[in-house]
Protein backbone atom coordinates (compact mmCIF):
# COMPACT_ATOMS: atom_id res chain seq x y z
CA UNK A 1 0.00 0.00 0.00
CA UNK A 2 2.59 2.33 1.09
CA UNK A 3 4.25 2.28 -2.47
CA UNK A 4 1.09 2.45 -4.27
CA UNK A 5 -0.04 6.24 -5.60
CA UNK A 6 -3.17 7.52 -3.53
CA UNK A 7 -4.91 8.09 -6.53
CA UNK A 8 -4.80 4.35 -7.28
CA UNK A 9 -5.39 3.47 -3.95
CA UNK A 10 -8.31 0.40 -3.07
CA UNK A 11 -10.44 0.19 -0.44
CA UNK A 12 -9.43 -2.87 1.12
CA UNK A 13 -11.91 -6.20 1.98
CA UNK A 14 -12.83 -7.00 5.60
CA UNK A 15 -10.40 -10.08 6.21
CA UNK A 16 -13.48 -11.77 7.70
CA UNK A 17 -17.08 -11.37 8.81
CA UNK A 18 -18.65 -9.22 10.71
CA UNK A 19 -19.59 -11.56 13.55
CA UNK A 20 -16.45 -13.43 13.30
CA UNK A 21 -14.92 -11.20 16.64
CA UNK A 22 -18.20 -12.26 18.79
CA UNK A 23 -18.29 -11.90 21.99
CA UNK A 24 -15.40 -9.19 22.03
CA UNK A 25 -16.49 -6.82 19.12
CA UNK A 26 -19.89 -7.36 18.12
CA UNK A 27 -21.27 -7.71 15.00
CA UNK A 28 -22.94 -4.32 14.66
CA UNK A 29 -19.86 -2.43 15.65
CA UNK A 30 -17.99 -4.05 13.22
CA UNK A 31 -20.33 -3.46 10.27
CA UNK A 32 -20.69 0.24 11.24
CA UNK A 33 -17.07 0.58 11.97
CA UNK A 34 -15.59 -0.58 8.32
CA UNK A 35 -18.85 -0.02 6.12
CA UNK A 36 -19.68 3.86 7.82
CA UNK A 37 -16.34 4.69 9.27
CA UNK A 38 -13.34 3.26 7.35
CA UNK A 39 -15.18 3.62 4.21
CA UNK A 40 -16.00 7.11 4.87
CA UNK A 41 -12.28 7.44 5.50
CA UNK A 42 -11.02 6.50 2.05
CA UNK A 43 -13.52 8.01 -0.25
CA UNK A 44 -13.74 11.68 1.71
CA UNK A 45 -9.35 10.64 1.42
CA UNK A 46 -9.23 9.94 -2.63
CA UNK A 47 -11.76 12.99 -2.79
CA UNK A 48 -9.56 15.48 -0.55
CA UNK A 49 -6.41 14.62 -2.90
CA UNK A 50 -8.45 14.81 -6.28
CA UNK A 51 -7.04 17.09 -8.51
CA UNK A 52 -3.84 18.04 -6.55
CA UNK A 53 -0.25 17.20 -6.46
CA UNK A 54 -1.00 14.38 -3.47
CA UNK A 55 -2.70 12.38 -6.06
CA UNK A 56 0.37 10.95 -7.91
CA UNK A 57 2.66 10.66 -4.50
CA UNK A 58 2.92 7.43 -2.97
CA UNK A 59 0.95 6.94 0.01
CA UNK A 60 4.32 6.44 1.78
CA UNK A 61 5.76 9.54 0.18
CA UNK A 62 3.05 11.19 1.36
CA UNK A 63 3.19 10.00 4.90
CA UNK A 64 6.59 11.30 5.22
CA UNK A 65 4.98 15.18 4.97
CA UNK A 66 1.65 15.09 6.01
CA UNK A 67 2.47 18.27 7.78
CA UNK A 68 2.58 20.15 4.91
CA UNK A 69 -1.30 18.40 3.37
CA UNK A 70 -4.83 20.30 4.25
CA UNK A 71 -6.43 18.60 7.50
CA UNK A 72 -8.72 16.51 4.97
CA UNK A 73 -5.69 14.53 3.62
CA UNK A 74 -4.16 14.00 6.64
CA UNK A 75 -7.32 13.08 9.28
CA UNK A 76 -8.76 11.15 6.19
CA UNK A 77 -5.74 9.50 5.16
CA UNK A 78 -4.72 8.57 8.36
CA UNK A 79 -8.18 6.93 9.05
CA UNK A 80 -7.79 5.07 6.41
CA UNK A 81 -4.25 3.61 7.16
CA UNK A 82 -5.24 2.57 10.46
CA UNK A 83 -8.25 1.09 10.00
CA UNK A 84 -6.35 -1.10 6.73
CA UNK A 85 -3.65 -2.65 9.68
CA UNK A 86 -6.20 -2.33 12.45
CA UNK A 87 -8.54 -5.48 10.91
CA UNK A 88 -5.59 -7.44 9.83
CA UNK A 89 -4.01 -7.53 13.21
CA UNK A 90 -7.40 -8.90 14.82
CA UNK A 91 -8.42 -13.10 14.09
CA UNK A 92 -11.60 -14.95 15.72
CA UNK A 93 -8.82 -17.86 16.78
CA UNK A 94 -6.46 -15.17 18.06
CA UNK A 95 -5.26 -13.96 21.54
CA UNK A 96 -2.90 -15.87 23.88
CA UNK A 97 0.54 -15.16 24.84
CA UNK A 98 2.43 -14.08 21.67
CA UNK A 99 5.57 -17.23 20.43
CA UNK A 100 7.83 -16.72 17.38
CA UNK A 101 10.07 -14.13 16.93
CA UNK A 102 7.51 -11.56 18.35
CA UNK A 103 6.67 -13.04 21.70
CA UNK A 104 10.95 -13.20 22.43
CA UNK A 105 11.28 -9.50 21.16
CA UNK A 106 8.16 -8.66 23.57
CA UNK A 107 9.70 -10.20 26.27
CA UNK A 108 13.02 -8.40 25.79
CA UNK A 109 11.74 -4.97 25.14
CA UNK A 110 8.93 -4.80 28.01
CA UNK A 111 10.53 -8.47 30.67
CA UNK A 112 7.39 -10.45 30.02
CA UNK A 113 4.06 -10.95 27.76
CA UNK A 114 1.96 -9.32 31.07
CA UNK A 115 4.23 -5.95 31.75
CA UNK A 116 4.01 -5.34 27.64
CA UNK A 117 0.10 -5.67 28.43
CA UNK A 118 0.00 -4.03 30.79
CA UNK A 119 1.79 -0.99 29.39
CA UNK A 120 -0.09 -0.97 25.94
CA UNK A 121 -3.26 -1.40 27.92
CA UNK A 122 -2.12 1.58 29.91
CA UNK A 123 -1.51 3.76 26.51
CA UNK A 124 -4.43 3.09 25.26
CA UNK A 125 -6.47 3.99 28.43
CA UNK A 126 -5.18 7.04 29.03
CA UNK A 127 -5.12 8.54 25.29
CA UNK A 128 -7.22 11.59 26.17
CA UNK A 129 -10.06 11.57 23.73
CA UNK A 130 -10.03 9.95 20.29
CA UNK A 131 -6.92 8.18 18.89
CA UNK A 132 -4.77 4.86 18.24
CA UNK A 133 -2.43 2.91 20.75
CA UNK A 134 0.78 1.36 18.85
CA UNK A 135 3.31 -0.96 19.34
CA UNK A 136 6.12 0.30 16.71
CA UNK A 137 9.33 -1.16 15.36
CA UNK A 138 11.43 1.92 15.20
CA UNK A 139 14.73 2.85 13.25
CA UNK A 140 17.23 0.88 15.53
CA UNK A 141 14.78 -2.60 15.25
CA UNK A 142 13.56 -1.17 18.94
CA UNK A 143 10.26 -2.48 19.63
CA UNK A 144 8.20 1.09 21.90
CA UNK A 145 4.52 1.27 22.49
CA UNK A 146 3.29 4.76 21.80
CA UNK A 147 -0.13 6.60 21.19
CA UNK A 148 -1.39 9.19 18.75
CA UNK A 149 -4.47 11.20 18.89
CA UNK A 150 -6.75 11.43 15.90
CA UNK A 151 -6.30 9.00 13.22
CA UNK A 152 -2.36 10.52 13.21
CA UNK A 153 0.22 7.48 12.68
CA UNK A 154 4.11 6.27 13.85
CA UNK A 155 4.16 6.81 10.03
CA UNK A 156 3.75 10.38 9.95
CA UNK A 157 5.99 12.65 10.01
CA UNK A 158 4.12 14.43 12.90
CA UNK A 159 4.10 12.00 15.14
CA UNK A 160 5.78 12.22 18.20
CA UNK A 161 7.67 8.40 18.21
CA UNK A 162 7.96 7.61 14.31
CA UNK A 163 8.50 3.82 13.85
CA UNK A 164 6.93 1.01 11.62
CA UNK A 165 3.41 -0.04 13.05
CA UNK A 166 3.03 -3.60 13.82
CA UNK A 167 0.22 -3.70 16.07
CA UNK A 168 -2.45 -1.08 16.59
CA UNK A 169 -5.65 -0.26 18.69
CA UNK A 170 -8.34 1.91 17.65
CA UNK A 171 -9.84 3.52 20.51
CA UNK A 172 -12.20 5.89 19.13
CA UNK A 173 -15.64 5.59 21.02
CA UNK A 174 -16.82 4.38 17.42
CA UNK A 175 -14.62 1.20 18.27
CA UNK A 176 -16.67 0.23 21.18
CA UNK A 177 -19.61 2.36 22.15
CA UNK A 178 -22.49 -0.08 20.92
CA UNK A 179 -20.99 -2.37 23.39
CA UNK A 180 -19.02 -1.06 26.18
CA UNK A 181 -20.55 2.36 26.44
CA UNK A 182 -17.97 4.32 28.00
CA UNK A 183 -15.68 1.47 29.33
CA UNK A 184 -12.57 2.05 27.53
CA UNK A 185 -10.63 -0.60 29.57
CA UNK A 186 -13.54 -3.31 29.40
CA UNK A 187 -12.80 -3.34 25.12
CA UNK A 188 -8.82 -2.84 25.60
CA UNK A 189 -9.15 -6.17 28.21
CA UNK A 190 -11.59 -7.63 25.27
CA UNK A 191 -9.11 -6.86 22.81
CA UNK A 192 -6.63 -8.89 23.70
CA UNK A 193 -8.62 -12.00 23.10
CA UNK A 194 -8.45 -11.53 19.11
CA UNK A 195 -4.90 -10.30 18.57
CA UNK A 196 -3.88 -12.06 15.38
CA UNK A 197 0.24 -12.66 16.71
CA UNK A 198 1.13 -14.35 13.51
CA UNK A 199 -0.02 -11.71 11.30
CA UNK A 200 2.19 -9.08 13.73
CA UNK A 201 4.83 -11.44 13.62
CA UNK A 202 4.95 -11.26 9.76
CA UNK A 203 4.50 -7.50 10.44
CA UNK A 204 7.64 -7.41 12.64
CA UNK A 205 10.03 -9.14 10.70
CA UNK A 206 9.08 -7.58 7.74
CA UNK A 207 8.96 -3.92 9.49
Amino acid sequence: MLTTKVKDLKFPDLPYSFDALEPYIDAQTMELHYTKHHRGYYDKFLAAAKGTEYADMEFGQLLKQISKAPAGIRNNGGGFLNHDLFWKVMTNNGGGEPDGEIGKAIKSAFGSYDQFKEKFSDAAATRFGSGWAWLIKDGSGNLKITSTANQDSPLMDVAEHHGTPILALDVWEHAYYLKYQNKRPDYISAWFNVINWDEVNKNYKNG
